[in-house]
């Protein structure tokens, strides 16, 4: 292929010339082709895996050079004499004429030098590639890659780096190749290859040490295997990817959505260098937009466009905070580098002027930012102005207008209006605010008057502290977010207001407003249809707080069943999961059914990801984390609780539903207004502060029952006294109280102990477990899905458990190479987590083509492929062009351990199906397999039979009639009581 000319001062030190003329050389690397080039192609062959030499890969090169220059340049290599010929004879052709008639050396390199620039950028138009896509350095590691381990086009290398691979005790100098599916490393040293491939799908452990003798060191576990890599350049840069492919990996495990690059990167600026490939680009960038949409609780859509330092002027304390700034598409946010002093998100649905302020000593390279609700921003210190207001104003200019209802505060003491302050009244005596559909209004007048009377005075010292905060910082989704507003919250949300902040807080405002009538629709499309969902949420419709007299009449339920059908439909691959229905059912007493449905949203698919599906993967993942930490936190108490069995058991109640299954619903409300503000670092407080409260009564406990009675009893003592709703009995400690009382905990105090002793728990750490945590237990659930298919299919199957196992290995593996390497069908219709264990991996035509070639004895006929589409048929016994392990096992018994009248049978039935091909097709196959069943022994009756070829539909009818007579014949032995009749 043809390459940019590149300038070589050594010409012949490694190389062999081959083919030469007045202007161009062919020259072949030293130690390529039979025999290897002995000793010195062996030096040669290790120093251009060291050095990563492009020879490696291209060891035939072409380099141009005028008669009186000792300066060469190469213009084209190959991977073969072939390749590289056909360039060689295109320049014998086309230029070696033309070059005689140029008088000036110069002028004969401009002009080859041009001839081959522009071949280049022909062929790159033609073939449509970029010219930021990656520089040549990088194409030739790709070619490098495919080469040395027979990847296809579709495999996308990432990046390679140089390391040490430990083979045994000796460690092997080489390459790490990273790419979207697999892990590879190559070494050549001295005549002797090490090679190595893993896919990351297997990966069960990945871990980054050090040691004194390794202090960089890489540890890859997979099922069977471990492999060390060490002596890296930048470790961090390369682990941190090594998890990040992993985790694309465990995400296909789980959803089967296959890995897409992201073409619609910001450009880079012409002077900045090319360091890596656009593909590393794309996934440091979806990195950094992760990060940036936890930090913010914004919408799982938004791409950060990038961020800068700069410093924001606060006027509630009258200072420049030092800080950075981030852009994304319809966000502009702003964070401390002190992560609790302050921050900041302005949507730019809410910018009304951008513009540049006059600059001084005190304020240099100042922006303004006005909003809607007549708030200024002020940042400063921005290195490169001009450039970020372009930014800002092309995607002000993207951002469509759309109308956004604010919402009405349902607890405003404010009004003068007589009567719309009786609705308020009303709603705030039954805890349940305006809905958009109908009120769900249940009034209890004498618990409401008692309620008011007592609570009035905390519930309005806890509103005029707010009012005073919205004062100063702002209200709203632009509020200054500071540590006097984490005090607050920890203080307690007011009941009227708690809906409103839980939409702030949580980020699920941004989506409601940027998606007006999106919840109207999914309801009117979901009324009325029915299906999995559907059911097991009428199921579970009267198990929501039915102690609660919201949910004790059908407005209450209508409007969760509402809210939880539109939800599946949205949603379909979680659908609905158990424990959805207790966190609805509560986010609905405070917010209307619009507002509840993007609060369930938010926590669905962003606060608590993967925690409310069939499998319940998030919070077995979490449940693995608070294990990490209790060890780490609690380590006395660890060891008892661990042999008991409790964390297990006690955590993922406490997770799935937040507490409000196991705590009195007034105290549960308050640790739902810390998750939305803080996440879920503030879930695995309260639970470590659960166990270390009851710590020296859990180390007495003999067995699990005991421990959770302790802290069952523990929970439901918890309360919350300055709530000012009527008291509500806990279903919980009704079921489990013996009448003994048991001291009182204070919510706020147990809230504010918490965040003393465990508050230095940071959300990166958490996310750090857990990766560590998802990849054990998403490949612990392969394993259980793999054993409980075993053990269902064992009994029907002459094949052993362990080759089962390891077929279901294969089968597995080949649907996992279709999902990134591409196949005739969706993979997500191939696989499905809430299918029984036996149907959940299905392979189509082409993938079962690949291993029949592998495991059939028929693979090697010349009819393997119209033979493996007759099987395929044969076996998907529902017709939908998919089959299943079982159908898959039970086609290989019947050919590897079948006995003849098994084998014929089946051969026999892959015949009589009906047309599979074209019409031309048949009568052939029609005939090879009569001329291969009714084949006589003498060569007259052969040829006669070959003249005349009988129809064998016939002939299988003949014999499938004569097996049903025999069978009807046959008569079952007699049973051993049974009285015989004698015979004379």
């Amino acid at each position: 292929m043809w390459v940019n000319p590149e300038e070589v001062l050594l010409a012949s030190a490694l190389w062999m010339t081959e083919r030469a003329n007045p202007y161009f050389i062919l020259q072949k690397r030293k130690g390529h082709g039979d025999g290897g080039g002995g000793l010195a192609g062996l030096l040669v062959g290790t120093l251009d895996v060291v050095l990563d030499s492009s020879a490696r890969v291209a060891p035939y090169r072409i380099l141009y050079q005028t008669p009186d220059s000792l300066v060469y340049w190469t213009i084209a290599h190959g991977s073969s004499r072939k390749e590289v010929t056909e360039n060689w004879e295109w320049l014998e052709q086309n230029l070696l004429q033309t070059l005689s008639i140029f008088e000036n050396e110069n002028d004969i390199t401009t002009f080859v030098k041009g001839k081959i620039q522009g071949i280049i950028a022909e062929y790159n138009k033609s073939h449509e590639i970029r010219e930021d896509d990656d520089t040549d350095k990088f194409k030739e590691a790709i070619a490098k890659f495919r080469k040395l381990f027979v990847m296809p086009e579709e495999e996308k290398l990432v990046n390679y780096y140089s390391c040490s691979y430990w083979k045994g005790k000796v460690p092997r100098q080489g390459w790490l190749y990273l790419s979207i599916n697999h892990l590879c490393f190559y070494s050549y040293l001295l005549g002797k290859e090490a090679k190595l491939v893993i896919r990351w799908a297997d990966v069960t452990q990945l871990e980054k040490n050090a040691t004194l003798l390794l202090p960089d060191m890489v540890r890859v576990s997979t099922r069977c295997s471990e492999h060390v890599f060490s002596v890296f350049i930048n470790i961090n840069e390369t682990f941190k990817l090594m998890e990040q492919l992993a985790n694309i990996a465990m995400r296909q495990l789980l959803d089967n959505k296959g890995f897409e690059q992201d073409r619609c990167l910001p450009k880079l600026k012409k002077n900045s260098p090319k360091k890596v490939s656009a593909l590393k680009r794309d996934l440091d960038a979806r990195a950094k937009s992760e990060r940036y949409r936890a930090l913010f609780r914004l919408p799982k859509d938004e791409k950060l466009d990038g961020h800068t330092d700069c410093t924001l002027w606060t006027p509630f304390n009258k200072m420049h905070i030092l800080g950075q700034m981030f852009v994304s598409t319809n966000y502009i946010c702003f964070t401390s580098k002190e992560e609790t002093i302050c921050s900041l998100i302005i949507p730019l649905r809410e910018v009304t002027i951008v513009e540049k302020a006059d600059s001084c000593n005190v304020l240099p390279s100042p922006l303004s930012i006005s909003t809607k609700n007549k708030m200024t921003f002020l940042f400063a210190n921005l290195k490169d102005r001009d450039f970020l207001v372009q930014r800002i104003s092309d995607f002000l200019q993207q951002t469509t207008s759309k109308i956004y209802f604010e919402r009405e505060i349902t607890g405003s003491l404010s009004s003068s209006d007589d009567e719309v302050g009786t609705t308020m009244f009303i709603c705030l005596l039954v805890f349940i605010p305006i809905n958009i559909y109908r009120f769900i209004i249940l009034i209890y007048i004498d618990n409401a008057l008692f309620t008011l009377a007592c609570f009035q005075a905390k519930e309005f010292l806890k509103e005029q502290a707010w009012k005073n905060h919205f004062t100063e910082y702002g209200q709203g989704v632009c509020m200054y977010r500071t540590e006097k507003t984490k005090e607050l919250v920890l203080q307690g949300i007011p009941e009227n207001m708690r809906g409103e902040l839980w939409l702030l807080f949580s980020g699920a405002i941004n989506e409601m407003a940027t998606h007006p009538g999106y919840y109207e629709d999914l309801v009117e499309k979901s009324m009325g249809k029915y299906n999995l969902a559907t059911e097991e949420i009428e199921r579970d419709l009267h198990r929501s707080l039915p102690e609660h007299p919201a949910f004790q009449n059908e407005m209450g339920i209508a409007a969760l069943r509402r809210v939880l059908t539109a939800y599946a439909f949205r949603n379909p691959n979680i659908g609905y999961c158990q424990a959805m229905n207790i966190v609805t059912s509560v986010l609905l007493l405070y917010a209307k059914e619009e507002e509840a449905f993007w609060l369930l949203v938010a926590l669905c698919e962003r606060m608590l990801p993967d925690y409310y599906n069939t499998r319940v993967v998030g919070a077995l993942v979490d449940q693995g984390v608070f294990e990490e930490l209790a060890h780490v936190y609690v380590p006395q108490l660890y060891d008892c609780m661990q042999a008991l069995g409790v964390i297990s058991t006690i955590s993922l109640s406490w997770f799935l539903t937040l507490f409000l299954s196991v705590m009195p619903f007034e105290s549960a409300v308050v640790v739902v207004d810390c998750f939305f503000y803080e996440g879920i670092k503030v879930i695995f407080q309260l639970a470590l502060s659960v166990l270390d409260a009851n710590i020296h009564q859990l180390l007495g406990c003999k067995d699990d029952g005991e421990a959770m009675t302790i802290l069952g009893r523990y929970l439901d003592n918890v309360t919350n006294k300055d709530s000012t709703l009527p008291p509500i009995p806990h279903l919980h400690s009704l079921l489990t109280d013996n009448g003994d009382p048991h001291p009182e905990v204070d919510i706020f105090k147990l809230v504010r102990i918490s965040y003393e002793k465990f508050g230095s728990i940071r959300a990166d750490v958490i996310e750090q477990m857990r990766f560590k945590q998802r990849l054990r237990v998403i490949q612990a659930i392969e394993d259980t899905t793999k054993r409980n298919v075993v053990r269902t299919i064992v009994t029907e199957t002459p094949f052993s458990i362990d080759e089962l196992e390891e077929l279901y290995t294969l089968f597995k593996a080949e649907h996992l190479t279709s999902c990134y390497w591409g196949s005739t069908s969706n993979p997500m219709s191939r696989h499905d987590p809430s299918l029984p264990y036996l149907e959940q991996y299905r392979i189509d035509l082409e993938q079962f083509k690949v291993l029949f070639a592998l495991l059939f004895p028929w693979a090697c006929s010349t009819h393997a492929d119209d033979l493996a589409l007759r099987v395929f048929r044969l076996l998907d016994h529902n017709t939908d062009a998919l089959i299943n392990f079982r159908e898959f096992i039970s086609g290989l018994s019947v050919l590897c351990h079948g006995d003849l009248t098994e084998k014929l049978k089946f051969l026999y039935k892959i015949h009589i199906l009906p047309e599979l091909h074209h019409e031309q097709e048949e009568p052939d196959s029609a005939c090879e397999a009569t001329q291969y069943f009714f084949e006589d022994i003498t060569p007259e009756t052969s040829s006669v039979k070959k003249m005349h070829t009988p129809d064998y539909r016939m002939y299988l009818c003949l014999w499938n009639q004569e097996t049903k007579a025999k069978l009807e014949n046959m008569k079952d032995l007699p049973k051993l009581n049974q009285v015989h009749q004698k015979t004379n």
